[in-house]
């Protein structure tokens, strides 16, 4: 089976399993399905993952979008009124053009960062285009109280820019 054929069927998995745990609660203020559809409508392409996090209080989708532009985006909407709140591109590693022309602090500088204030394990990384052109290192900590937080760091300054506590996550890492 190729591996096109399988990235499609997860990523049906993951709506049907996010669509039928959010429509689930009648008394759900979430708007689930206009966020899906705003953030295909800024970012054409495949949702291969989706994250539910708190950001300032606000709960937050991302939708991670495997883009028809060949980019990988993350959009993320607001829960409760389903408009887009940020737009960010993902590129595949430190060396990547966009993200090398901003990068004055090491990956391993940005982790004892992130760990300092969020103690852990970190288990995901993210490099990351910011709507303004900056970069940033995007790590996903499960920390030592038991939660995910996601910890934003820029990639020139080396300081925290974002930390949100993540709810839940379905799709490919």
């Amino acid at each position: 089976m190729s591996k096109s054929i399988i990235e499609a069927g997860i990523a049906a998995i993951v709506l049907l399993l996010v669509s039928s745990y959010v429509l689930a609660d009648d008394d759900n203020p979430h708007q689930f399905e206009k966020c899906m559809a705003a953030a295909l409508d800024e970012r054409p392409g495949e949702i291969v993952k989706v994250e539910m996090k708190n950001e300032l209080g606000a709960h937050v989708y991302e939708f991670d979008i495997r883009g028809i532009d060949g980019a990988d985006w993350d959009v993320e909407c607001g829960a409760h009124r389903g408009l887009i709140t940020e737009v960010e591109r993902e590129v595949e590693n430190v060396n990547h053009p966009l993200f090398k022309a901003k990068m004055k602090v090491s990956e391993a500088d940005a982790r004892k960062t992130a760990l300092a204030i969020y103690p852990g394990e970190i288990n995901e990384v993210e490099y990351e285009i910011e709507p303004n052109g900056a970069a940033s290192y995007e790590f996903d900590i499960d920390t030592t109280l038991n939660q995910e937080m996601k910890v934003e760091v820029d990639a020139t300054t080396g300081e925290i820019v974002e930390a949100n506590r993540e709810n839940w996550q379905i799709g490919l890492e």
